[in-house]
């Protein structure tokens, strides 16, 4: 029988302590028949991003064992970054791999998010695949408020939990756990430090807002380095593909008479993403994966 495979990409509120990311990572190394694939720290974002693959029981057991000590170390009291957040360990997604299907791992999320409902005293909301409110699929709409919005917003009906107290945790605030596809983190920085173009960019190619399909955007200051960012989420890499989205911002920044001066993929991402980028710009013709050499070894 062909193993199942599950991928979880959780992600904490803390990129700069580097022994407090380090622990919650040896929580996920810890627990047997899971594989820590990459992790990656961003200190403006002030957030981390682990991801690590595994049958679904062993990787319900990371992504708890990553909750709990997230829990145990990081205090969104005292949290401040550039990306949005409700708690110390954001948001867990399932991503099927092999021989699992969604469904599959719709009910992974919901086994967990009752388990850290119920033993670590954390609201938790459902999302994308998982949810169980049309109005709380999207992850933007889950985030509205944010920590500090969250601690009102939470005793309304509307914004009530899936699981957990109705009330947020003194130091862990809320959890979004779901299941969803491939996502592709995308970043791309500007020559410069004006936020404001970066925000009209992200508005510009922004699904919400009548951009591209499968597209999330925002503008964000990378303060270390004084240049703007448009940080994006691919939900759909085959439907928008990277490139396209890529020359919409380069013109879109060089209206405002701004280059691009460069571009990172947060954690891990799809070879067909990036060869589909190749193609592009290298107008490449009659191009197969079977022509990769990593891909035939597979």
């Amino acid at each position: 029988m062909s193993k199942k495979l599950v991928e979880c990409v959780p992600n904490f509120s803390e990129g700069r302590r580097g022994d407090v990311v380090e622990a919650i990572v040896d929580a996920a190394r810890g627990v047997p028949g899971v594989k820590v694939l990459d992790y990656s720290s961003d200190p403006d974002h002030n957030r981390t991003v682990l991801t690590f693959v595994g049958d679904p029981e062993s990787v319900k057991k990371a992504a708890f064992a990553c909750c709990s000590k997230a829990a145990e170390l990081i205090d969104m009291e005292k949290h401040h970054g550039e990306h949005p957040r409700i708690g110390a360990t954001d948001v867990i997604p399932f991503i099927p791999v092999a021989n699992v299907t969604m469904e599959e791992c719709v009910e992974l999320a919901h086994s967990l998010g009752k388990d850290i409902g119920e033993k670590l005293n954390i609201p938790v909301y459902f999302y994308e695949e998982a949810a169980k409110r049309p109005q709380m699929r999207s992850l933007p709409k889950v985030r509205e408020g944010q920590y500090e919005g969250l601690k009102e917003l939470i005793k309304t009906p509307e914004r009530a939990p899936d699981e957990g107290p109705q009330v947020m945790h003194p130091t862990a605030g809320a959890t979004v756990v779901g299941a969803r596809p491939f996502l592709i983190a995308f970043n791309i920085n500007l020559s410069t430090g004006d936020l404001a173009i970066a925000k009209r960019i992200a508005q510009t190619i922004r699904e919400a807002k009548g951009g591209y399909k499968y597209c999330r955007a925002m503008g964000v200051m990378l303060e270390e380095r004084g240049i703007a960012q448009v940080s994006i989420n691919m939900t759909n890499y085959e439907g928008t593909p990277l490139h396209r989205v890529f020359e919409t911002v380069k013109s879109e920044a060089a209206r405002y008479g701004v280059n691009i001066v460069g571009s990172e993929i947060i954690g891990l991402t799809p070879m067909q993403a990036l060869l589909d980028v190749a193609d592009f710009y290298l107008r490449l013709e009659g191009f197969s994966r079977k022509q990769v050499l990593e891909a035939i070894l597979e």
